[in-house]
């Protein structure tokens, strides 16, 4: 099964959107009986993900997929995944609890044998840590802004004295950026102009998520964003195989004169006049997203969609700030959009394409490469 497998996914789609059982994952509440066995700590802020979760379940359906259902992730989701006989599930949960908790349902996934769209564990947790990203995209030559990562454990951080910023920033005094090396929406980020409020802010951090706190070099240049699926995708509900992955809503984010930096979606929703869409035209700064946002798929090997947060410098060159691992799939409505859907229409897609490539594009990895992983699946094309 090798070079009709794109053939043979198309053709058996019918039968797939008639059988196939999907369960759209969202996070678990840790405080509902039988979620966990002891509630601890959740370094991320706590949000369900259900709203988007049904987002997507609803596009699935006007699909044509017959089976899709909502399961909570939480301690219980193994029996539930065998109850309802799932055969494919969507991961729109970062983990209820505990550090590196992106990585939990994935593995829990692959223990149980249940193919899943979304990133295998230690790329989630590669992409989802910022330094651990950061780290990754400095030994590949991918430009990011200097950085160093502070624990609370150690005692407060002294930038005067203290030889891991010394050497990471060589005499560089700032502006800087602070924020949690894992966490959602902007939040507990702060700008920095100097020394002197370095402590108090990586504290802060600290206090506020118990887990490390990056520091990083403010970039002050344009903000931008870019997101990049996979090779097969939808486009007015029929499939096609592209020769190189699907960059898509590159895109300027668009600050307010009293931002600094971006200011959380939980405070200021993401609108339409938050942004510019970028194109072609845009010439160099289009030409170099799209080349870094088709590098990060191929060097970290993405078998989903990320979005990239990039931002230029005063001469112009562009630094990766950070992936998004599980980017916001909300359907755009009137007053809000999220930021990957912004340029679907450039590609003649609509939001049930967007989720409709996601699926397809994962199956066909499954059934090219891992066919032992979806066998189940396989059997009906």
């Amino acid at each position: 099964m090798t070079g009709s497998v794109f053939e043979r996914l198309t053709a058996g789609l019918p039968r797939l959107r008639e059988t196939l059982r999907i369960a759209v994952l969202y996070n678990g509440d840790r405080q509902s009986p039988g979620a966990v066995i002891h509630q601890t700590h959740n370094p991320r802020s706590e949000k369900s993900y259900r709203p988007v979760a049904e987002d997507i379940a609803e596009a699935l359906r006007n699909n044509g997929f017959r089976h899709v259902m909502l399961l909570p992730d939480d301690m219980t989701l193994a029996e539930r995944l065998r109850q309802e006989s799932i055969d494919i599930a969507w991961l729109n949960t970062a983990g209820v609890q505990g550090y590196d908790a992106v990585a939990h349902t994935p593995s829990l996934l692959e223990m149980a044998g249940i193919p899943y769209v979304g990133h295998r564990p230690l790329l989630a947790v590669t992409l989802d840590n910022k330094q651990v990203f950061k780290r990754e995209c400095a030994g590949l030559g991918l430009p990011t802004p200097a950085f160093m990562v502070w624990d609370g454990v150690w005692g407060k951080l002294d930038p005067e004295n203290e030889p891991r910023f010394q050497t990471a920033f060589r005499g560089y005094r700032g502006p800087f950026v602070v924020k949690p090396v894992t966490g959602r929406a902007s939040q507990h980020v702060h700008f920095v102009p100097d020394y002197a409020g370095l402590t108090a802010a990586v504290d802060e951090v600290y206090r506020r998520t118990l887990n490390q706190v990056l520091v990083e070099t403010f970039v002050g240049g344009p903000e931008y964003c870019v997101a990049v699926g996979g090779k097969v995708i939808s486009r007015g509900g029929k499939l096609e195989q592209l020769a190189q992955p699907l960059v898509f809503s590159a895109l300027e984010r668009l600050l307010e004169p009293d931002e600094a930096i971006f200011t959380s979606m939980d405070i200021r929703p993401i609108t339409q006049d938050r942004t510019r869409l970028l194109g072609p035209a845009d010439g160099k700064t289009y030409d170099e997203l799209v080349r870094l946002a088709r590098a990060v798929h191929g060097e970290f090997q993405l078998r989903a969609l990320v979005r990239l947060d990039i931002r230029a410098d005063s001469d112009g060159r562009l630094h990766i700030l950070e992936a998004n691992p599980k980017p916001d799939l909300k359907r755009p409505d009137d007053k809000r959009t999220s930021l990957v859907c912004v340029g679907l229409g450039v590609h003649d897609m609509s939001y049930e394409d967007l989720i409709l490539s996601q699926l397809m594009d994962r199956l066909e990895h499954y059934l090219r490469n891992r066919p032992a992983a979806v066998h189940h699946i396989a059997e009906r094309l």
